[in-house]
């Protein structure tokens, strides 16, 4: 009979090592078809600032690969590292073509304020400011970037399209693939509601197997704006990588005072991004230690810093955590193997890129609408009937999406909430940190 009981007892243990590994491993590939948009996107953005596009697609593969298996292996955190949209819009746009830097200037400053995340970490800074955000807050910034993520998921479909009179307006019913995406929309939604193991990876494949025939046998050139791989757009599978931008950063150059406020911006904006991500993560999940903090958030913070100077060295702009790791978290993820998964998966794109167009984005937006809608859990924590924590709430949650920041909404949040309880009589509530990060928010929106 003991050697009954024992035989079961390894049964059991070997089922449950076996179920915890699939499990693990399909949240890694759920995150990382959420986010492999990245490899194009980011050198799209950053190839406008002068630098070889094929270049920053091998730079932006070396951070999401370095950065998530060192989340993973160090932190063991279910959470994908990747050039910060946004981040890489200043990068661009503002250091480089507004203010005249050089990309390889703009990259010392990248590496720079990764040097300035990581003294922080270490000095615990950011912990503190973590543990001065008001919970109030936390639940709203968990439901805005779940906001902003659905926003930017009907983006990149075409459900949602820019309209000159109201700003955004509706796709076009008519087009095959608005149907496409809505009707993988809703058979995945389908499939989540029956709790469907993977339900999120088969909804992405069903809607990618529904759209390849529309791309692949029309061949209509207009599909190129949802990614749908056509006869016009079809490049191979293979390119070899381009390591021309590696160690192209000026360092030296690039710590003047006229480049501080550059410095500054980067820091301040990866700071707030990466903060906010871990805590709506936590919240969203319950991925929390016995303070009610992420779990190993100080390690996660000292990858986040190191990425942010490796993203430097190697040739793009800061790598963050990133939001759409909840989809990986749905999933059933909740340890380093999910980000480490993640991270292996981007590998194999320094050679085969092109293989990116297979996976249209309507599929891998389908993801991160239904993930926004599993962010908003948070909300049925605030009493709404306390307007002066209801208010700064909707303030941090409305303004993601349509400033297209996280950083926006949550400074707003910040300052509408220390206002509203400095007037009401409730100066006690507002921690003496979150009074210091106002002051710099101010500094931050003036420069």
């Amino acid at each position: 009979m003991v050697y009954k009981d024992t035989f079961l007892t390894i049964l059991i243990l070997m089922r449950d090592k076996n179920r915890f590994f699939r499990t693990e491993i399909l949240a890694g590939v759920s995150s990382f078809l959420a986010t492999f948009y990245i490899i194009i996107v980011n050198p799209a953005i950053l190839s406008a600032s002068g630098m070889p596009f094929s270049a920053a697609v091998t730079s932006t593969v070396l951070v999401c690969a370095f950065g998530s298996i060192m989340m993973g292996i160090y932190a063991k955190n279910p959470v994908v590292i990747a050039p910060g949209m946004g981040l890489n819009a200043f990068f661009t746009y503002t250091a480089v073509l507004g203010l005249g830097l050089s990309y390889e200037t703009a990259l010392g400053a990248v590496f720079w304020a990764g040097v300035l995340f990581l003294i922080l970490s270490v000095l615990k800074i950011r912990d503190k400011i973590v543990i001065a955000i008001p919970h109030a807050l936390r639940y709203g910034i968990a439901a805005g970037i779940g906001l902003f993520v659905s926003f930017i998921g009907l983006q990149n479909a075409c459900f949602i399209i820019d309209d000159k009179a109201t700003l955004v307006g509706l796709g076009s019913v008519k087009d095959p693939m608005f149907l496409t995406f809505l009707i993988g929309l809703i058979v995945t939604a389908i499939l989540v509601s029956r709790k469907v193991t993977g339900a999120i990876i088969i909804g992405i494949i069903l809607t990618t197997i529904f759209a390849w025939p529309i791309g692949r046998w029309w061949g209509d050139a207009s599909l190129i704006n949802y990614g749908v791989p056509t006869i016009v757009n079809y490049t191979g599978v293979f390119s070899m990588p381009d390591f021309s931008l590696l160690f192209k950063a000026d360092i030296i150059g690039s710590i003047q005072y006229a480049y501080l406020p550059v410095i500054f911006v980067f820091a301040f904006t990866d700071l707030f991004d990466s903060l906010s991500t871990f805590v709506g993560l936590a919240e969203a999940s319950g991925y929390k230690d016995e303070d009610g903090n992420p779990k190993n958030l100080k390690k996660s913070l000292l990858v986040d810093a190191v990425t942010t100077i490796f993203s430097g060295l190697v040739g793009t702009s800061s790598g963050t955590a990133y939001i759409e790791s909840a989809v990986g978290i749905r999933e059933g993820g909740k340890t380093g193997l999910t980000a480490i998964t993640a991270g292996l998966l981007f590998l194999p794109f320094l050679f085969f890129s092109p293989l990116l167009s297979i996976v249209p984005s309507i599929a891998s937006s389908i993801a991160l609408v239904l993930v926004g809608s599993f962010m908003m859990k948070p909300l049925t924590k605030i009493d709404w009937t306390m307007a002066d924590e209801a208010i700064p709430v909707f303030i941090t949650m409305i303004l993601m999406p349509l400033t297209y920041s996280i950083t926006t909404g949550i400074i707003f949040g910040f300052l509408t909430f220390t206002l509203l309880k400095l007037f009401t009589g409730k100066k006690g509530e507002v921690n003496p940190i979150l009074i210091i990060i106002n002051i710099l928010s101010l500094l931050y929106l003036w420069l």
